[in-house]
């Protein structure tokens, strides 16, 4: 059987899109599987009754909770370099450079924007509820979905002059300036947290990454949000991994109807060729002309259009013209009349009496 014919540029394109289809469906299955697992976990309230029940918990460890506290500091909070009276314990500070880049495709200045800096600060903290009771969050800033409140944003607008304009046009950056920003995790905030809560040796009740490798979460909105946005975010994608690989499929489904028309072309060939040659064995075999014979020369009125060395040895219907041997009809790139370009049907042996 013929190889499947895959051209170059359809194998790059089937195979980039079954490798990206892949690759979204796995992180379809990691979103799902957390998604399954925020489901699943139990809402616990951040009370005095929380360390007792740790305590008769095997391993005094609970591998997935959701529990919500207000932040507090366990010693001196960080202070915002900007805005008196502000503590936070989780301190963001970012420098930004924005500028315009010339874009010779689109012929137009685009925005850009690249971090110059950016420093993280934390403090040690925990979620307080009724009672006093607490619970100590541990590595924080592993955690997703951290927003963070911006308490200063101050952009600081780009000074130059006639020889930096020149020079910006010549080199296709124009600086607008930079941006300045400060978020923080203010002190007495809301925080909602997802992860694995223990009991230490001391009773302090701790929030850590789950041991398991399950997503580590720390928000400051509520938890019905949170869990939406991370089913949107599944659904995201799997609609991506879905495109691509009905992207995938369509390809196939192309190179297979390209391959089927061409197995139809060659099966009409073979049962031409079987019916013609089956019309010839019932000819006259004295009047009938051969093929290459070679016995005798062929006059130049009755050789083959194409060859001009064989006769002319079949009738080309519809149209009926005479014009060519059998060997250059299967060699014919398109079947198509040779004289007048129509397409070929049927193809019968002329007998010469």
């Amino acid at each position: 059987m013929e190889e499947f014919p895959v051209r170059t540029v359809e194998g790059l394109c089937l195979g980039t899109s079954l490798a990206i289809s892949g690759f979204f469906y796995y992180v379809y299955r990691k979103k799902r599987k957390t998604v399954d697992k925020l489901n699943d976990a139990p809402r616990l309230t951040l009370d005095g009754k929380l360390a007792d029940l740790l305590n008769v918990t095997p391993g005094k460890c609970l591998q997935y909770v959701v529990i919500e506290g207000a932040v507090q500091p366990l010693g001196e909070p960080l202070r915002s370099q900007f805005q008196d009276g502000s503590m936070g314990v989780v301190q963001k500070l970012m420098l930004r450079e924005h500028k315009l880049v010339w874009n010779s495709l689109s012929r137009t200045w685009t925005d850009s924007e690249r971090v110059l800096h950016q420093r993280v600060n934390a403090v040690p903290f925990s979620l307080v509820g009724s009672d006093q009771a607490n619970v100590r969050v541990l590595c924080p800033l592993e955690a997703s979905g951290l927003e963070m409140e911006i308490i200063h944003e101050k952009f600081h607008q780009a000074t130059y002059g006639f020889t930096d304009i020149i020079g910006q046009y010549l080199s296709g950056e124009k600086p607008k300036g930079q941006l300045e920003t400060e978020e923080m995790l203010k002190v007495g905030a809301t925080l909602t947290g997802v992860g694995e809560l223990i009991l230490d040796t001391d009773r302090v009740l701790k929030l850590r990454p789950p041991t398991d490798g399950s997503e580590y979460f720390l928000t400051t909105a509520d938890f019905e949000t949170l869990r939406l946005e991370q089913e949107g975010q599944a659904v995201v994608w799997q609609v991506l991994a879905s495109v691509f690989a009905l992207a995938g499929s369509a390809i196939l489904l192309w190179v297979g109807c390209r391959y089927y028309r061409s197995l139809r072309v060659r099966w009409d060939q073979e049962r031409l060729r079987r019916e013609f040659e089956r019309l010839a064995a019932g000819g006259t075999g004295e009047g009938s002309t051969q093929e290459g014979s070679g016995e005798q020369e062929t006059p130049l009125e009755n050789a083959c259009v194409i060859c001009l060395t064989q006769p002319r040895s079949c009738v080309l219907l519809e149209c009926g013209h005479v014009c060519c041997c059998y060997s250059c009809y299967q060699a014919l790139p398109q079947p198509t009349c040779p004289i007048c370009r129509q397409a070929i049907k049927r193809v019968v042996p002329l007998y010469q009496a």
